[in-house]
């Protein structure tokens, strides 16, 4: 520890100020403990500095164990089918130069699945339980001398029922490695708050500054604040506002409070995410000893429980999906470019929130909700005393639950984003008021000292909550699945109010339609004996076997009868890993639909009796791959009023069904549409009062088109067309983004299509597809969105799932030049086919 001020002024004129380092490449890693046949590897004393790490793997973090896997019948449907329990050993071997002797060395991770202890030189320096938390060591009392190599360990301990769904295993979040003076902004250590005054806006900055050396310091605290447009594209910014410099004795840590005004302020919204930074910087005898840039964004939130919910004096009615954490293909690991795809999917839909379902998100999402305009709810929990599995997080909540909310708090503060912070969701206490109102209000509690400018929301799904004292927790009551209560809620409660927290939990196939069909769909929704066959649930978005799910159409009534409902967060958006309702096990009521697809299955019910393949969820609007299901354009429809579309279901190419009724449905955001198969019309029809979709239910089948014309007061809006396919003729292979960077990180979606010769999809295409890379790619990831495959994610190859088929390319870190994709196909009538894609 340095003593006095000219130790500090010398120190800091010799090596500078902050540095964060992406601390992700040169780590060994080691899978011991649990496997996923039930065998235990013993593990050695690997946080020994002296430890032999030689014959472990070589890996770049953020790293799931889970995924790069096969799939195991012997792991649960539940958890992925994917093993990613077990103890996982990290270590890593880093030299600091002589120029940075004296710094504040500190190990940040954003998340590490579970239970993490962290070691440096053979000394613990701490860890953290909760998988989701991000979380900060203090390296700098233990690291060697400038030029001495440091041993850095971390240890895992992921137990096999530790989720309800699949978490991954592994450093599966971005590690930084951050060097300051030893006067500096704390972690997290800037709070930005701004109250608009009518074109302008007021803002104050509070900053935590720390020191490590003996005796009082004498700082100066002052910002600056950068205009950096929407989305936050002038990188440089704009200076618009600087803070009077604020004088502060420090010893040990120290709070100022910076302000400053903007007279002329760009709001924060969903359709223009304008943002701002602002630069802090701490000095102390004219030298910089620290440079914080914090981003954040000016907007107004309102929540009236009588009118509903505004975001800068502007009513909306939130549209919201649940998103669990994992990547599809790529699993728990984060990167930012599948996050981004994500999100421009889900906006392209109308949706334009998240739910952070049911745990803390990656740093990386809540940067590009920021950017790309999405509001969020924040989850911190899924569970709090009371387990939910036997190894799941409540062993924990006693003693971490206010660390965790804290620091989750502290950690998102600043991002326009977040506009509720949820404290659990479905918790088991909901059913036993006296636990739940005690641990909620202190939660409750908890946030509003850390930020009393949001409200708190907890996920109830029982309908005793609204009246047996949960209701009184939360600033917002949050109802999963009860909409019909809407109205009864905001009667008895007239200052609380009320949001679709978690809604509607609709189960599809992409692609997959069975007969017959109900002729309507109501609360609840067909039950589980109607549209489930070979493992699949039928696409025609009426299906769900929970009695208080319901289909889009109904939530779309009520939330419309009930302007004050803050919006909803429709189950789910993407499709994700575990949770494969209704197919955890064997369904007793399972069906065929021929007795083709019962021979196809009958050799793996064989030899896993009472089992189903199913290992990943059938909840997602869109799949696993991205491929949007029908749901979809429910939705689209619905919260993107002003888009010119119309879109069909189900396909139109049934051999050997001529003659046979099919139902034909139609989502479009006109008001009424006409329908015509090879030309001929089958009838017009007309939207009714809280009606959202159109319905042919008595369609008789025959090969070519069915075609809709949709109309909008009269006028022609939008059409769409089905057409019969015939036999696959070619592959289309298509890449989201070229070029791609040549980072290691930087992925590009494929998508490779069976066409016919008409360029047709051909929608019950299953061939088997094989995958091989030249020039400066790899391969990150395969998959098809069918939640009964059982081909590893890591393999090279893939069959198509109803016609599609997904290729996970990444940029090899160095590379740069054009790298060539070549997709064969076990169909001979199928040629090969290439695609070139541009790494720099």
């Amino acid at each position: 520890m340095l003593s006095g001020m000219m130790a500090l002024t010398c120190a800091v004129t010799a090596w500078g100020q902050r540095e964060s380092v992406l601390f992700n490449d040169g780590w060994k890693f080691a899978r011991f403990g649990e496997q996923a046949d039930g065998t235990v590897v013993d593990e050695p004393a690997a946080q020994a500095e002296a430890f032999d790490d030689a014959a472990w793997r070589s890996v770049r973090l953020p790293h799931d164990w889970g995924v790069e896997s096969p799939f195991s019948m012997q792991v649960n449907g539940s958890q992925g089918r994917l093993p990613y329990f077990g103890i996982g050993w990290y270590r890593k071997s880093f030299t600091l130069p002589e120029e940075e002797q004296g710094r504040c060395v500190f190990l940040d991770i954003d998340g590490a699945m579970s239970d993490a202890t962290v070691w440096l030189n053979g000394v613990k320096v701490g860890g953290r339980p909760y998988g989701y938390a991000s979380f900060r060591v203090n390296l700098t009392p233990h690291l060697h001398e400038a030029g001495k190599p440091n041993a850095l360990a971390v240890r895992l301990d992921n137990k096999r029922l530790s989720a309800r769904w699949y978490p991954g295993g592994g450093i599966y979040r971005n590690v930084w490695l951050v060097k300051t003076t030893p006067v500096h902004v704390g972690q997290w250590g800037v709070c930005v708050r701004a109250e608009t005054n009518g074109p302008g806006a007021r803002v104050t900055a509070e900053v935590t500054v720390e020191s490590c050396v003996t005796g009082d310091v004498p700082v100066e605290v002052s910002g600056v604040i950068y205009e950096l447009g929407v989305g936050g594209s002038a990188a440089a910014g704009r200076r618009v506002a600087v803070t009077r410099p604020v004088a502060l004795d420090l010893r040990g840590t120290g709070r100022v409070t910076l302000g400053a005004e903007i007279t002329r302020a760009r709001l924060w919204d969903t359709d223009a995410p304008n943002l701002y930074r602002i630069d802090v910087t701490v000095r102390s005898g004219g030298k910089t000893l620290d440079f914080y840039p914090q981003t954040f964004g000016i907007r107004t939130l309102e929540f009236n429980p009588q009118r509903g919910f505004f975001l800068n004096g502007k009513h909306r009615q939130l549209k919201g999906v649940c998103q669990h954490h994992d990547l599809g293909a790529l699993g728990a690991a984060v990167h930012r470019r599948a996050l981004e795809r994500q999100l421009e999917i889900l906006r392209s839909m109308g949706c334009d929130a998240i739910r952070t379902s049911h745990n803390p998100p990656a740093p990386e999402l809540l940067e590009l909700a920021d950017r790309m305009g999405f509001l969020v709810l924040d989850e911190a929990f899924d569970m709090w005393e009371k387990a939910k599995t036997r190894d799941d997080y409540s062993r924990f909540f006693k003693e971490w639950h206010e660390r965790d909310l804290t620091d989750l708090i502290r950690r998102d503060r600043n991002h326009p984003s977040v506009c509720m912070w949820s404290i659990g969701n479905e918790v088991n206490e909901q059913t036993d008021p006296a636990n739940g109102v005690r641990i909620g209000t202190r939660l409750t509690e908890i946030a509003h000292r850390e930020d009393p400018t949001r409200p708190t929301v907890v996920g109830n799904w029982r309908a005793e909550t609204l009246t047996n004292g949960m209701q009184t927790v939360t600033d917002v009551f949050g109802a999963n699945y009860l909409p019909q209560l809407y109205g009864a809620f905001s009667k008895d409660n007239p200052g609380r109010g009320i949001l679709g927290s978690e809604t509607v939990s609709m189960v599809s196939s992409r692609g997959e339609y069975f007969f017959p069909v109900p002729a309507g769909f109501a609360q609840p929704p067909v039950p589980f004996q109607e549209g489930y066959y070979n493992f699949q649930v039928s696409g025609y978005d009426v299906f769900s076997q929970r009695p208080n799910n319901c289909a889009p159409d109904v939530e779309f009534a009520w939330q419309a009868r009930n302007p004050q409902v803050f919006g909803e967060f429709v189950w789910t958006g993407f499709d994700y890993l575990g949770e494969p309702s209704p197919y955890e096990k064997l369904p007793k009521t399972m069906r065929w639909q021929s007795e083709a697809d019962q021979a196809r299955w009958s050799e793996f019910l064989k030899k896993y009796p009472g089992q189903s393949p199913a290992r990943s969820s059938y909840y997602g609007i869109v799949d696993l791959c991205g491929f949007p299901k029908d749901r979809f354009y429910a939705y689209q429809a619905q919260w993107r009023s002003e888009l010119k579309m119309a879109h069909i279901l189900p396909h139109w190419s049934w051999p050997g069904m001529s003659g046979q009724k099919i139902p034909v449905h139609v989502y479009t955001s006109g008001d009424e549409a006409e329908l015509f198969v090879n030309g001929r019309s089958q009838g017009r029809k007309k939207k009714g009062a809280y009606e959202y979709r159109l319905q042919w239910n008595s369609v008789v089948y025959e090969p070519g088109e069915v075609r809709v014309t949709a109309y909008k007061k009269g006028q022609k809006w939008a059409e769409d067309v089905q057409r019969t396919a015939g036999e696959p003729s070619r592959l289309e292979v298509r890449a989201d983004r070229d070029p791609i960077a040549g980072d290691g990180a930087d992925l590009s979606y494929v998508t490779v299509r069976v066409l016919d010769a008409r360029e047709t999809l051909v929608p019950r295409a299953d061939t088997m597809l094989r995958f091989s890379v030249s020039g400066p790619l790899e391969i990150a990831g395969v998959c098809n969105g069918d939640a009964t495959d059982l081909t590893g994610f890591q393999m090279p190859y893939q069959r198509a799932y109803n016609g599609l088929c997904q290729v996970i390319l990444r940029g090899r870190a160095g590379g740069q030049g054009t790298g060539i994709l070549t997709v064969r196909c076990d169909d001979a009538r199928l040629p090969e086919a290439t695609l070139r894609l541009r790494v720099r």
